[in-house]
C-alpha cells in the first residue's frame, strides 16, 4: 500500500484490487522485484484464468508498476519526491522489459501458460511481443490549486460547468451502505446493455469496499444531482490512497440538458483533492467509437497518456 501510494500507481494495481477481484472469483497472483540491495524495484498484480481448461493465462493490467529504484538499481527477482504517475518513474526499456521476464519467470502457473503485462510505459519493450496496441487514458493532476485546475479545462467544458452552477444544480453525497447506491449501478447496467460496453464483475464494487483497509478514508465516493425527488445523474468513483478511478456515470435526458456530468466531474475533482488524492484516472479514450465521450474526458483538463500496449512475456 504504501509503495502504491507513493507512486500515484492505477488501481488495477492496487492490493484492494486484487482482492475484491478474488472475492468475486478471480484468481489473483502478486510479486515484487527487488534490486540486489533488498530494495523494490517494481510490483506487480496478475489477474490469472485458464482457457479452454488448459493454458493458464496471467495479464498484469496497467503493471507493472515500477518504482523509483528502477530506473538506475540493477534488477533482480525478489520475494513473492511526489510524481504525477507511475509514468514519471523513466525506467529504460531494455530494463522494463527484463524486469517483466523475471517477474513471469517466476510466475506459479502451470504450463502451457501465456503471460502478458501492459504497463504504464510509452516506449515500446525490446524482446517482447505486442499483442495489443496502446491504450490511452485520461488522468488529471490534482496537485494544482483549484483555480490552476478550472483553468486548465477546455473553455467549451467550462462555460458547461459555469452554466450548470447559474443553473442551481446541487450535487450532493450519497451514502456508502449498497443500498444508498444500488439504484445508480443499476441505471448504469441499463445504460451498458444498451450501448455495449465493459464492466467489471457484478458485486465488485461491495467487494472493493470489503477489501479495503479500515485505516483508509471511505474507498468510494458517489455523488448525484436530483430535480424534484428523482436522481438525473450519478458519478461513483473507486478511491484508495493517492490514486481514484471513475468507475460508473449517468444520467437521463434531464441531467444531459442541464449539463450534470460537468458539474459532477468538478465536484469530485475538489472532494477527492480535499482528502488528498493526487491521480485521478477518467478511463480510456476511444475517439472512433466514442468521439462525445473522449472530448467529454479530454476536456476536463486531464492529460491524454499513451501507453505502449499488451506485451506477451
Amino acid at each position: 500500500d504504501a509503495q502504491h501510494r507513493s507512486a500515484a500507481g492505477p488501481l488495477q494495481q492496487d492490493w484492494a484490487w486484487g482482492a475484491a477481484l478474488a472475492a468475486t472469483g478471480v484468481p489473483v497472483l502478486r510479486a515484487r522485484l527487488e534490486g540486489d540491495d533488498g530494495a523494490p524495484l517494481a510490483v506487480a498484480q496478475f489477474i490469472t484464468r485458464r482457457v479452454a481448461g488448459m493454458v493458464a493465462v496471467g495479464l498484469c493490467s496497467r503493471g507493472p508498476l515500477f518504482l523509483s529504484g528502477a530506473s538506475s538499481v540493477a534488477s533482480a527477482p525478489g520475494a513473492s519526491g511526489r510524481p504525477s504517475s507511475p509514468a514519471a518513474v523513466a525506467v529504460p526499456p531494455a530494463r522494463a522489459a527484463a524486469a517483466c521476464r523475471l517477474l513471469a519467470r517466476g510466475a506459479p502457473l502451470r504450463r502451457p501458460r501465456a503471460i502478458f503485462v501492459a504497463p504504464e510505459l510509452e516506449v515500446a519493450l525490446p524482446g517482447l511481443h505486442r499483442v495489443v496496441t496502446g491504450q490511452s487514458a485520461v488522468i488529471v493532476d490534482l496537485d494544482p490549486t483549484p483555480e490552476a485546475l478550472r483553468a486548465a479545462m477546455h473553455a467549451k467544458w467550462r462555460n458547461r460547468l459555469a452554466a450548470a452552477e447559474r443553473a442551481g444544480l446541487r450535487p450532493q453525497r450519497v451514502g456508502t451502505r449498497p443500498a444508498q447506491y444500488r439504484w445508480l449501478l443499476e441505471r448504469e447496467a441499463a445504460q451498458r446493455g444498451r450501448r455495449g460496453y465493459w464492466a467489471l464483475p457484478s458485486g465488485f464494487v461491495e467487494a472493493w469496499q470489503q477489501a479495503a483497509s479500515p485505516a483508509e478514508p471511505e474507498p468510494l465516493l458517489t455523488l448525484r444531482i436530483d430535480q424534484g425527488r428523482e436522481p438525473v445523474a450519478g458519478m461513483m468513483f473507486l478511491v484508495r490512497g493517492a490514486s481514484a478511478l471513475y468507475h460508473v456515470g449517468w444520467s437521463d435526458e434531464r441531467g444531459r440538458e442541464a449539463g450534470a456530468h460537468p458539474l459532477l466531474l468538478w465536484q469530485a475533482m475538489l472532494a477527492l483533492r480535499e482528502r488528498g488524492v493526487r491521480r485521478r484516472e477518467l478511463g480510456a479514450v476511444d475517439t472512433q467509437r466514442g468521439a462525445a465521450l473522449a472530448r467529454f474526458k479530454i476536456g476536463s483538463g486531464g492529460r491524454v497518456a499513451g501507453f505502449s500496449g499488451t506485451w506477451l512475456v
